[in-house]
């Protein structure tokens, strides 16, 4: 990665022309080649920019990145405050915090949130079309059908309406039940869940965690 702080004037050439007047700005040049141009006051996003493949020629007070299709920023430098290069090495990727593989774990593990009596028979519990998140049993000993995302929408319960189809061709598991539970649930998935008999459940990543809710509460 290279930045370079200058007071430059930047010119687009291409499928249409662009021009941003001379002022301070930030470039970046990464490793794959993409140059972008920022200023102090637009979040992320940058000013102009080109994509790869692209190179760039480096001429005395002229840079020139092109790319295959003949398009060119042309950035005129009229001084450079800043320029260093830093190696980031590799990038390991974004782990995201609350996936369902996460919610899947906890709610196993915090079963009694569906119900008092409630019990764990199998995770990933199969089915001829794949594994239905949590199989679980009720304080009656009624076989439940759990399935999890953290964004529930129609195609969830159309999902889970697959898998209660086949659950209950099993005569040593039905009657199973259906419960569609998410961090949030869009109102038509409600709708059609509640329309088949399913149960709906909004989950709360923090509390599963035991993490206490920092919203003023009453009571």
């Amino acid at each position: 990665m290279r930045l370079v702080i200058a007071r430059c004037q930047v010119d687009y050439v291409g499928r249409l022309t662009a021009h941003l007047p001379m002022a301070n700005r930030l470039l970046l040049i990464k490793a794959d080649g993409s140059v972008s141009i920022h200023s102090d006051d637009r979040a992320f996003k940058p000013l102009n920019w080109m994509s790869p493949p692209c190179w760039l020629i480096e001429d005395p007070g002229m840079w020139i990145v092109q790319n295959k299709a003949g398009e060119k920023l042309i950035i005129t430098l009229e001084e450079v405050m800043h320029d260093s290069k830093h190696e980031l090495g590799r990038e390991p990727g974004l782990v995201k915090d609350g996936v369902e593989a996460d919610l899947q774990k906890l709610l196993a593990e915090h079963v009694h949130t569906l119900g008092e009596g409630w019990s764990l028979v199998r995770r990933e519990f199969p089915t001829p079309i794949g594994p239905v998140d949590l199989m679980c049993r009720d304080h009656a000993g009624a076989s439940v059908a759990v399935e999890i995302k953290r964004r529930g929408d129609i195609d969830g319960v159309e999902q889970l309406t697959r898998y209660l189809e086949l659950l209950n061709r099993d005569p040593l598991l039905a009657p199973v039940r259906g419960v569609f539970a998410a961090q949030q649930i869009k109102p038509q998935a409600r709708t059609l869940a509640e329309d088949r008999g399913i149960r709906c459940v909004v989950l709360d990543y923090d509390e599963l965690r035991g993490i206490e809710s920092d919203e003023f509460r009453l009571f």
